[in-house]
C-alpha cells in the first residue's frame, strides 16, 4: 500500500491552525483532517485522573498516541491535513523519527504576537497568555513553508496548495 501524504500545520494556540486545516480540505476534498483537539472534545482522553504528579504521565501517553496514530493512519493510505502545536523538542523528535519515510510538508502558521493575543481574548476559550508561551514551538521545527494567517485565507490555501505540488514536483 501507498502511505498517504500529509500536509503538517504547526503553530501556536489561536494562530489561525484550524481555520487555514479546513479551508485546505475543502480546496483538497482527498484528504482528512486530523488533530488532537479532536480527539479531546470528543472525549478521548481519560477522565479519572491520578494525583497531580501523574498528570504529566497521562499527557504524555495522549500525545505520544496520538504522534503515533498520524503515521498509522497515513500507512493505511489516508492523505493527512494535520494541525498541531508542537510543544517540545522532544515531540519533534520523535514527529521525524515516525515521519521518515513519509511525504510529509511542514508548513509553519504564524501571526503577529499581537494578533494571536487578541484571537485569545476574543475567543473567550483559551488561558490568556497560552498563545505567547506557545511561541517556543517554532524552534522545534524546520518548515517547507511558513505561512502569515493575516494574509487572506483563499490567497493561504493557493500559495501552501502552489508550494506543496512545487515540491513534490521536484521531488519526482
Amino acid at each position: 500500500m501507498i502511505p498517504g501524504r500529509i500536509i503538517f500545520l504547526n503553530g501556536t494556540s489561536s494562530a489561525g491552525k484550524s481555520t487555514l486545516a479546513k479551508a485546505l480540505r475543502e480546496a483538497l476534498p482527498e484528504f482528512c483532517y486530523y488533530a488532537s483537539d479532536q480527539l479531546a472534545d470528543a472525549g478521548f482522553r481519560a477522565t479519572k485522573r491520578g494525583p497531580t504528579a501523574e498528570l504529566p504521565n497521562e499527557r504524555s501517553r495522549f500525545f505520544d498516541g496520538f504522534h503515533r496514530s498520524i503515521v498509522a493512519f497515513a500507512n493505511a493510505g489516508n492523505d493527512l491535513i494535520v494541525e498541531h502545536i508542537v510543544e517540545e523538542q522532544s515531540w519533534a523528535d520523535q514527529l521525524n523519527d515516525l515521519f521518515a519515510r513519509l511525504d510529509v510538508f511542514w508548513v509553519g502558521v504564524y501571526a503577529p504576537v499581537e494578533e494571536i493575543e487578541r484571537r485569545e481574548r476574543e475567543r473567550g476559550n483559551r488561558y490568556i497568555g497560552e498563545a505567547r508561551y506557545h511561541l517556543k514551538t517554532h524552534d522545534y521545527c524546520r518548515y517547507d513553508l511558513e505561512v502569515d494567517t493575516t494574509r487572506p485565507l483563499d490567497a493561504l490555501v493557493a500559495i501552501i496548495i502552489e508550494e506543496w505540488e512545487k515540491r513534490r514536483t521536484a521531488a519526482t
